[in-house]
């Protein structure tokens, strides 16, 4: 039996610091280094990039809980449709299982090479604990998508190593990675750090790079060739799968450019002419590599598109994203040859575009992608 007297202890005294909800030992000094949202920044910031609240850039939280209401994994879909059209041998006609190889031979190490830049390199030098929160779920969203190639892969039985070593062998997929890497070893380098104009332009370059010219340009001629299969009736699995890695990476550029232009707002003496002329380069290099593998991927006219037809896609999207970071438009090119690509972007439907089955594609929470 307990004694009163012995084993239970007396109440601590009720203190002012107490009823005001502060610990007795918490110092004033203590007090001093809790986190002030106005002295956050998204590089080079001084403050506890633990201490996620308060909130300074609500936007990267609103776009991390967004991430988590479309949360969607590759075998939820049904790829037997796939399975049987393409042990069809009348299936499908040779220009379109190219398409279809070729897309798969780029996309399977592409997202591979963004969760690196993300969690190898990007969220070393962001210092703002809400837009790390956001590359967390970005990451994990790029370990969903190179899932689901891979789920596309195994489903149709293909060779698994020669689409997972495309990126070595097939010169317009070669190309555009190695276009990539060295914004990625930039960043992935353990000597680099930011805090000097020279080495924060390097950041932001490199993140332009991501966000607008890898996930907004090279994944849109992949994206807009299994989507038409979709619309085709064919291939319907691989292409809801692609629909939601598309609605995904809409996300993740939209983000990329929020933190792109933020930067920018905080660090104006980055933002140089010369540094603009270097990004506008980087953009009309992207805008041929990307069209060379239009070219490669349908040499001939197949789905009702064309490559030439992917020229004027190419420079109204880039166009698009210039415009979005604050450079003028790089090309006389007004017109979207594709606008039903817009639609695809948008799930929020009753029923997905290929009418295979009803898909309630947000788990939670109504998104708003203005």
């Amino acid at each position: 039996m307990l004694s009163w007297d012995e084993d239970v202890a007396a109440p601590a005294p009720v203190t002012p610091q107490t009823i005001a909800g502060v610990e007795p030992e918490t110092t004033a000094e203590q007090i001093s280094h809790r986190v002030n949202a106005d002295d956050k920044r998204i590089i080079n910031g001084k403050t506890d990039v633990n201490q996620l609240v308060p909130f300074k850039y609500k936007w990267a939280w609103d776009k991390y809980l967004a991430g988590c209401a479309n949360h969607w994994m590759p075998q939820e879909v049904n790829m037997q449709r796939d399975i049987e059209l393409w042990k069809n041998p009348n299936g499908l006609s040779e220009d379109e299982r190219r398409l279809v190889k070729r897309n798969l031979g780029f996309f399977v190490t592409a997202d591979s090479l963004a969760a690196n830049n993300i969690v190898l390199g990007t969220y070393r030098h962001i210092t703002a604990p809400e837009c790390r929160q956001y590359l967390l779920r970005q990451a994990f969203e790029e370990a969903i998508h190179t899932h689901a190639y891979q789920y596309i892969v195994e489903s149709l039985g293909l060779d698994e190593q020669e689409i997972f070593n495309a990126y070595n062998e097939v010169k317009s997929i070669r190309d555009k990675d190695q276009f990539l890497i060295p914004f990625i070893d930039t960043l992935t380098d353990p000597a680099f750090t930011t805090g000097t104009i020279e080495n924060d332009q390097k950041l932001l370059k490199s993140l332009i790079v991501f966000a607008c010219l890898m996930e907004g340009l090279f994944f849109y001629v992949g994206f807009t060739q299994i989507l038409a299969l979709g619309r085709q009736n064919k291939m319907t699995g691989a292409a809801e799968q692609y629909q939601y890695i598309l609605r995904d990476e809409s996300m993740h550029c939209n983000f990329g450019i929020d933190l792109i232009n933020t930067i920018k707002l905080e660090n104006p003496q980055l933002w140089t002419p010369a540094f603009r002329d270097e990004i506008t380069a980087l953009f009309q290099q992207a805008v041929e590599l990307e069209y060379a593998y239009a070219e490669d991927t349908m040499p001939r006219g197949v789905l009702g598109l064309n490559a030439t037809m992917f020229k004027g896609y190419l420079r109204f999207i880039a166009n698009r994203r210039a415009v979005q970071i604050g450079l003028e438009p790089l090309f006389d090119q007004d017109e979207n040859p594709f606008p039903w690509m817009s639609e695809m972007i948008d799930l929020k439907k009753e029923r997905n575009f290929f009418e295979t089955r009803v898909t309630e594609y947000q788990t939670g929470g109504a998104l708003s992608w203005d």
